[in-house]
């Protein structure tokens, strides 16, 4: 990969210049894109460790090296290359203490036949649950994260053939699968609503808020990647008039939240919260769908099953189909179950009835088998564990479990670690989070022999 230093000699002559994480200069050349100064590191070699015991079902092995503290992003989305040749992580610079704006973190491309490791991206927006929101493009060429420029997260592309590396006027949470565009709530505006998973404070706690009610001028906006140009997609107003009911409680203010494209490119799955107060767990999690332009706004599930306020739900995610989401909800009032519906709500239909849901849960492509994680407490010491469900037979088995954190020192739930695993793009193998000795790690877990 190229060291990625730009040339400067053409442009040192131009004045709008702004700082971008730890003083580099981003220069603007074209309405809503800046020019980003960058420089990759020098590659690290180093080995790949096994981390295997009797009860691992699955060659699991730990592909960031032993020097710090690492994570991808949130679940299921793929830290693989295109080519699967190359992983993509956050190195965050500590793990115990609530970060500041102006804390970096390391965006790092990991090279998975080399054994190597080199430092692409330096940025200051990152969160414990989310790194620095990492993208590949859709060949190996494009990596895409988050930075402030300007005092603003901003979508970053950085090439890493050339070194070129550009900012964007819009947020990233998700990109398109064509790289035509990303999408993304305003990261300034994550944290209100859950702690560490957006642009870190300026000091604890100072956090950006709406005011109460329904924003019509703020939401998912869509920055294109050639033009960049960037558009309101979605405003808050325009979700939350398709809630089904009025809201139970009154005096609260909408968020958005998880936002992802399905693997066609022609649907979002977005999540909307209702906030009645900050600090409290009352989030209220719903899950919508649209068209890629922001059209056809669909409330899902509609069911009688499951009730629109205190729903019991959480982490909604695409079938590979294209045409339903995946939810763990609690149909009837029960125990929380991987529930399946068709993109518009309808068509609500429950998985292995007897398997008990929870965690990260995504589905492979055949649609036969699904991925989740769980957080079992063993002797205080909290473990991640890969569960494997084969969706035909109801069978729930659990892959390896890998210690990771020791639960009498953790102060605050945000220096949690979930595993966010992540299906690999052949649907083979699965990236997975956790903490051997202590310290954040990736893993990967191979499970070819297990689903053919």
């Amino acid at each position: 990969m190229h060291k990625g230093k730009l040339d400067w000699k053409v442009i040192m002559n131009r004045r709008d210049f702004v700082l971008s994480s730890a003083g580099l200069t981003a220069m603007l050349c074209t309405s809503g894109v800046w020019a980003v100064q960058n420089t990759f590191s020098r590659k690290k070699y180093y080995k790949f460790e096994s981390f295997n015991t009797d009860k691992t079902l699955a060659p699991v092995t730990r592909v960031t090296p032993d020097d710090g503290f690492y994570v991808h992003t949130y679940f299921d989305v793929c830290p693989f290359s295109p080519s699967e040749r190359y992983y993509a992580v956050t190195k965050i610079p500590f793990q115990d203490k609530m970060p500041i704006l102006g804390d970096t973190a390391q965006v790092c491309v990991i090279d998975l036949q080399e054994q190597t490791i080199q430092t692409v991206f330096t940025t200051k927006c990152w969160g414990y649950q989310t790194g620095a929101n990492v993208n590949w493009g859709s060949a190996d060429r494009h990596l895409y994260t988050n930075d402030v420029i300007g005092g603003t997260a901003v979508c970053v592309r950085i090439d890493l053939e050339t070194g070129e590396t550009k900012a964007f006027a819009g947020p990233l949470y998700h990109i398109a699968p064509d790289e035509s565009c990303v999408i993304g709530f305003p990261h300034e505006l994550r944290d209100i609503s859950q702690i560490g998973y957006g642009v870190p404070p300026r000091k604890p706690g100072d956090f950006a808020a709406l005011s109460i009610g329904a924003a019509k001028d703020e939401g998912i906006w869509r920055t294109d990647l050639k033009t960049g140009e960037k558009t309101l997609l979605v405003s808050l107003a325009n979700v939350a008039a398709k809630v089904p009911e009025p809201e139970q409680k009154e005096g609260g203010t909408y968020y958005f939240w998880h936002s992802k494209f399905n693997r066609q490119g022609t649907r979002i799955v977005q999540v909307l919260r209702y906030m009645l107060e900050y600090g409290t767990s009352s989030r209220n999690p719903m899950a919508f769908t649209f068209n890629a332009d922001g059209t056809d706004i669909q409330y899902t599930p509609l069911s009688d099953r499951v009730p629109v306020w205190d729903n019991g739900g959480g982490h909604p995610n695409w079938h590979p189909d294209g045409e339903n989401i995946l939810r763990c909800l609690s149909p009837d009032g029960g125990d929380r179950r991987y529930c399946l519906f068709r993109y518009d709500g309808s068509d609500f239909k429950v998985l292995c009835p007897k398997i008990k849901a929870g965690g990260h849960p995504s589905i492979e492509v055949r649609g036969k088998y699904l991925i989740t994680d769980d957080t079992p407490v063993i002797d205080d010491i909290q473990h991640v564990t890969l569960k494997l469900i084969n969706l035909a037979a109801e069978e729930d088995r659990e892959i390896c479990s890998i210690p990771t954190i020791d639960r009498r020192n953790l102060v605050d739930k945000v220096f949690r670690l979930d595993g966010h695993p992540a299906w690999s793009r052949d649907y083979k193998k699965v990236s997975l989070q956790a903490a051997e000795k202590g310290r954040r790690q990736m893993y990967v877990v191979d499970l070819s022999d297990l689903i053919g």
